[in-house]
C-alpha cells in the first residue's frame, strides 16, 4: 500500500538530513505544502530552530506575476521560509532522496484575504463574516480558487497534487485564543451558522425561487433553541446531522440550501480540477481531501461521493480513530471507485494531536479491507522521535 507523508518546506529547507530522515520512514511519496494557511508549527528535529509561525495564508512559491496583475484577490507571498522558492527548494532535496513529489495546496481558507476584503467572505444569518471563509459562490473568489489550484498544484518537479478546503468554509476554525465553546454546537448547529447570506448567496437562492430573507429568518429561527439550551446535539454521525437541518430548518429550505451549496462547490471543484490538468499539461494525479456528507464543509469539504470522482483521481479521507468511523467515510466512495481511482486514508500519526501511530498497521489494514488504496500520514515535520519510531515499524510490516 503506497504512503505519502505530510511535508512543510520550513521542515526540509536548512535541514540537510531531513529528506532522507522522511525517506526512511519507509514512504514512496511526500505530500509537500505549496499554498498553506497561517500556522504555528512545531519543527523538533530542525538544527536552526523549533518553531516556525506563518502569520497568515500564503503560497511558498515565487507566483506569476502576469497571472495576477491587476487582480485585487491574489495570493500573499511568505516571509519566514528563507529563499526565494523554498516549495522548489524542498522538492529537489525529496526527489534526491527517492520520494515522489506531490503538493498540498490549501484553497478556500485564508484570513488575511478575508481582512483585507471582507466582502469576499462568508456571512452568517446574523451579518457576521468570517474572514478565513472566502465565499465560493462569489464569482471574484471562485475565479482566484481556480487559478490558484492551477499555479500552486503544478510546480516543477511535481507528479500530482491534494486540493485541500476546495469548497465551502464556515464557522467552525482553530483560532488563536478561541472562545467560542460556551455553548456546545453539534454538526446541525454548526451547518447553520455556517450558511452564508452574502450578495451573491442571496441572488442564489432567489434564483431557485426562494425568498431569501425567509430563509434567513428560518435559520435564526432554528437557531434560537440551540442558544437557550433547548436542543443538545450530539455529533459525529451524518445522517443523523442532516436529519437534525430538516428537523429544525424544515425540509424545503433544507433542500434549497442544499440544492445551491451542492451545486456551487461541485461547479467549484470541477474548475479546479480542470484547471490544473491543464496546467500540467500531462499525466497528473489530482487529490481532493473530502468528507461523503455533502453538507459538510472545512479542510475535508464535503462531496457527493458519485461526482466527485467523475472529475477528480480520487479523494484523501480522514480514517483516525474508530473503525467505525473509518467506515462511515471509506464506504460510500467503494461503489464509484474505478481503475484509476485512488481511496487515500488519511492517519494523524502525531499522538500529541490526537493521532495515533501505535495502532497504525491495524488502521491501514482495516481502511485497505474497506477499499483504500493508499495511506496519507499527518504530519512527518510535526511527529515526534517515538511517533517516527512507530510509523516507521508500522510501515515495515505493513510492506
Amino acid at each position: 500500500m503506497k504512503a505519502s507523508a505530510f511535508v512543510y518546506p520550513w521542515d526540509v529547507v536548512g535541514d540537510p538530513d531531513a529528506a532522507r530522515r522522511i525517506a526512511d520512514l519507509g514512504v514512496q511519496q511526500v505530500t509537500l505544502a505549496s499554498a498553506y494557511h497561517s500556522t504555528r508549527a512545531l519543527t523538533p528535529r530542525h538544527p536552526r530552530h523549533r518553531i516556525v509561525t506563518a502569520r497568515h495564508a500564503a503560497v511558498l512559491y515565487p507566483p506569476d506575476p502576469e497571472r495576477w496583475a491587476g487582480r485585487p484577490l491574489r495570493p500573499y507571498r511568505q516571509s519566514w521560509v528563507e529563499g526565494a522558492d523554498p516549495y522548489g527548494e524542498a522538492a529537489r532535496a525529496l526527489a534526491d532522496a527517492g520520494l515522489e513529489v506531490h503538493s498540498w495546496v490549501v484553497l478556500a481558507h485564508n484570513s488575511r484575504l478575508g481582512d483585507e476584503h471582507p466582502h469576499t467572505s462568508v456571512r452568517n444569518a446574523y451579518g457576521d463574516h468570517y474572514p478565513w471563509a472566502p465565499c465560493i459562490a462569489r464569482p471574484e473568489v471562485r475565479s482566484y480558487v481556480v487559478d490558484l489550484a492551477a499555479e500552486a498544484a503544478v510546480r516543477p518537479g511535481t507528479r500530482g497534487t491534494e486540493l485541500e478546503s476546495c469548497g465551502w468554509y464556515g464557522v467552525a476554525h482553530l483560532h488563536a485564543h478561541d472562545k467560542i465553546g460556551g455553548v456546545p454546537l453539534g454538526g446541525a448547529a454548526q451547518y447553520l451558522m455556517s450558511l452564508c447570506f452574502c450578495d451573491s448567496c442571496h441572488a442564489g437562492y432567489a434564483s431557485l425561487g426562494a425568498d431569501p430573507e425567509e430563509l434567513r429568518r428560518a435559520v435564526l429561527r432554528a437557531l434560537r433553541p440551540v442558544w437557550t439550551g433547548e436542543v443538545t446535539q450530539g455529533g459525529g454521525d451524518r445522517a443523523a446531522e442532516w436529519a437534525e437541518v430538516e428537523k429544525l430548518l424544515g425540509t424545503d429550505h433544507a433542500a434549497t440550501f442544499a440544492a445551491w451549496r451542492d451545486r456551487v462547490a461541485a461547479e467549484l471543484q470541477r474548475d479546479a480540477v480542470a484547471a490544473v490538468r491543464a496546467a500540467a499539461g500531462g499525466p497528473f494525479q489530482v487529490l481532493l481531501h473530502a468528507d461523503p456528507a455533502p453538507h459538510r464543509f472545512g479542510a475535508n469539504v464535503g462531496v457527493d461521493p458519485a461526482g466527485i470522482l467523475r472529475h477528480a483521481d480520487g479523494v484523501v479521507l480522514p480514517c483516525t480513530g474508530s473503525n467505525a468511523a473509518r467506515a462511515d467515510v471509506l464506504t460510500p466512495f467503494v461503489p464509484h471507485k474505478t481503475e484509476r481511482t485512488t481511496l487515500a486514508a488519511n492517519f494523524t500519526v502525531v499522538t500529541g494531536m490526537g493521532g495515533s501511530p501505535a495502532t497504525l498497521e491495524a488502521d491501514a489494514t482495516h481502511a485497505a479491507g474497506l477499499g483504500a488504496d493508499e495511506i496519507r500520514l499527518y504530519h512527518a515535520g510535526l511527529a515526534s522521535d517515538a511517533d517516527l519510531a512507530a510509523v516507521r515499524t508500522a510501515l515495515q510490516r505493513l510492506s
